[in-house]
């Protein structure tokens, strides 16, 4: 039993180096001095900034604006109204521990014993192989997945609450059982102690030089965790760089044309809205997984909207403003630059949904040939199933927010930033705490980590309406639930060609409910549903071979499990698939590859455009949503800090 201890993790590295190796050398005493005082000194800092803050919010009460409190008040409650099903839940516990016992007392004489308890598939915290050949780290991990499924059964399995607060109750049971995990901790990672006996503690030093770092630029609000090396990306030199230019801006986007590489060209253009909650050029990261560039070699004569970063200036903006300055004007500055009348138009996430009322807005107003074709990236209409984000969307919690984007006129890019995290903590969170403070390593320079911890602010007034009209009360997929810039909007009467592109792991923008959200409109749909999540499954090329996407020609009547039982299954990325639906049936002939710009709209700036390029928050801002995929070859790393021992 003494391997649990540092000294016996010690003892057990020692037995596991190899005759004649080089024990690691000491540490260099005056540089660990050096370096403790430096960060004594910074904490000091912030420590006094704290108490200073602290001062100035003395008379102020901490409020439950999740409502968690109370949440879990009525689930222990109702636990409580039941001893005899208490008592139950505790023996179905103290049963595994006692057969945990058992098996590691025979583990421990050599036989081979089936794990009581085992990580799920995916789960990376215990890839260590410690944690299965050290009697005691595998002790450790089983006693934590036993009481972790016992205390997540215990509270799920509560009756009598409503659906608000049984969410609340099971996701965060979660993040309690996620931020208790033993690999959380110095003293109960292998991996940890290993490294601290290795470099004499200096990966604690380094992991405390990074935490008091992730501190300070902060600003005093909540951490945020550096999750990439932000000093090795540089937008429009090794980031977002297909070459184009800005034809066109307002005070809400700069509208972007690429410039071609073909001689020719498909004769309609193809426009992309993209979210605002992050920045246009997650579609143009780098030339192997962009997707902007793979258009505009299939032959497409691209255009992108690159929205600003709002400030207090432009609080008052609403979602009608979005709609009329954005995707309606890009349309008329499209239209003039190329002379088409029309356009295939794609819509990603809240762009997405933003189309979706631009198409309906155009229907009412006589003007639908303007869209030849609608494309739908992980988009949703129908907000009746919002996923875990429901958990943070109710009426109270958006009074909450109201009052506090009121203050400012706007929302900032972490306060969502965090909220996404949550819903996959261990990837987005505790795997970068274990990293950077725990091991003491510079987090790597991915550029996709690069494009996530680039969030942005969104206005007051469009994100109250947009939260309270679609997510909460879900007006959208109603006929005349809400109106945009006088037009009752009804989805049900789009009848543009449509193509919705949903994945199978999205946690922003579940499946089913994209999938309800495409049976709403009235013209052809075709629904491709692709692997992975909210960004790996887009930003998907067909060079990585990665992945799968299922396809149909049944019409969506069914139900969407129905719908994927008798779906065709398809290896790899699904934008060949889509290359062919829009190019066939809506490319419209080809003619001589366009410059960007003209007379009436002429270039005049390089792309990536300058909007996209505007700082206003921390270096280290905190990651949105999404399954973050093992990303494109990245730099070299940045030399670290202080030399290891």
């Amino acid at each position: 039993m003494a391997q649990s201890t540092p000294a016996g993790a010690a003892a057990d590295a020692a037995a596991n180096t190899p005759a004649g190796a080089v024990p690691p050398a000491p540490a260099d005493t005056a540089e660990m001095a050096r370096q403790f005082t430096d960060l004594a000194q910074r904490s000091s800092q912030l420590v006094m900034n704290y108490l200073e803050r602290m001062s100035k919010q003395a008379g102020a009460l901490a409020v439950d604006e999740v409502g968690v409190g109370r949440a879990f008040t009525e689930a222990f409650q109702q636990i409580w109204t039941d001893p005899m099903k208490v008592m139950q839940l505790q023996m179905n516990m103290w049963g595994d521990y006692m057969n945990l016992w058992q098996s590691t007392w025979l583990k421990a004489m050599g036989m081979a014993v089936a794990p009581v308890a085992e990580a799920s598939k995916g789960d990376k915290r215990f890839k260590h192989e410690d944690w299965e050949n050290n009697l005691v780290f595998n002790y450790l991990k089983q006693s934590y997945l036993i009481a972790a499924r016992h205390t997540h059964g215990a509270m799920t399995s509560v009756e009598g609450l409503d659906e608000n607060a049984r969410k609340k109750v099971d996701f965060f049971t979660r993040q309690y059982i996620d931020a208790l995990a033993p690999t959380n901790f110095a003293m109960t990672n292998p991996e940890v102690l290993r490294a601290t006996l290795d470099t004499g503690g200096q990966n604690l030093l380094d992991g405390l030089d990074n935490l008091l770092g992730d501190l300070e630029r902060s600003g005093g609000s909540q951490l945020r965790i550096s999750m990439t090396d932000r000093t090795q990306f540089r937008l429009g030199e090794n980031i977002a760089v297909t070459p184009g230019k800005v034809v066109f801006q307002n005070p809400l986007m700069q509208l972007i044309q690429y410039s071609p590489s073909t001689a020719k060209v498909l004769k309609r253009p193809l426009l992309i809205v993209p979210p605002w909650i992050n920045k246009f050029y997650i579609l143009d990261l780098r030339e192997k997984n962009s997707f902007i560039k793979w258009a505009v070699d299939q032959g497409h004569t691209v255009f992108v909207i690159s929205w600003v970063n709002p400030d207090e200036k432009l609080a008052d903006k609403g979602f009608d403003d979005y709609l009329q300055l954005g995707p309606l004007a890009a349309l008329d500055v499209v239209r003039d630059i190329t002379g088409e009348p029309d356009a295939n138009v794609i819509g990603y996430c809240l762009g997405g949904t933003l189309l979706a009322s631009g198409l309906a807005w155009l229907k009412a107003k006589g003007q639908s040939a303007r869209v030849a074709s609608a494309t739908f990236f992980t988009a949703m209409i129908d907000f009746s199933d919002p996923g875990e984000l429901g958990v943070f969307i109710d009426e109270e919690q958006l009074d909450h927010l109201e009052r506090r984007m009121a203050k400012r006129g706007y929302l900032e890019g972490h306060e969502m930033a965090s909220t996404f995290n949550m819903m996959r903590a261990n990837d987005l969170i505790w795997s970068f705490v274990v990293n950077n403070y725990l091991m003491g390593k510079d987090p790597f320079p991915f550029d996709l980590l690069y494009w996530n911890s680039d969030s942005t602010r969104m206005p007051a007034a469009m994100h109250g309406f947009y939260l309270r009209n679609m997510y909460l009360k879900n007006l959208l997929r109603r006929p005349g639930g809400i109106t945009l810039d006088g037009v009752p909007i009804d989805v049900t009467k789009i009848e543009t060609p449509a193509y919705f592109l949903s994945t199978i792991e999205d946690h922003i923008a579940p499946w089913k409910s994209t999938y309800a959200g495409a049976g709403l409109l009235a013209g052809p749909v075709q629904f491709t549903l692709a692997g992975s999540g909210h960004i790996a499954g887009v930003i998907n090329p067909p060079a990585a071979k990665k992945y799968q996407h299922w396809t149909s020609a049944a019409a969506l009547t069914a139900g969407a499990d129905e719908w994927l039982a008798q779906a065709q299954s398809h290896e790899g990325s699904w934008w060949p698939h889509w290359q062919r639906w829009v190019s066939t049936g809506f490319g419209n002939g080809e003619v001589d590859a366009r410059t960007p710009g003209s007379g009436s709209h002429p270039a005049f700036e390089d792309a990536p455009g300058s909007y996209v390029k505007q700082a206003i928050e921390p270096a280290a801002p905190a990651v949105p949503a999404a399954a973050v995929p093992a990303a494109s070859p990245a730099p070299a790393m940045k030399p670290s800090r202080t030399p290891r021992p």
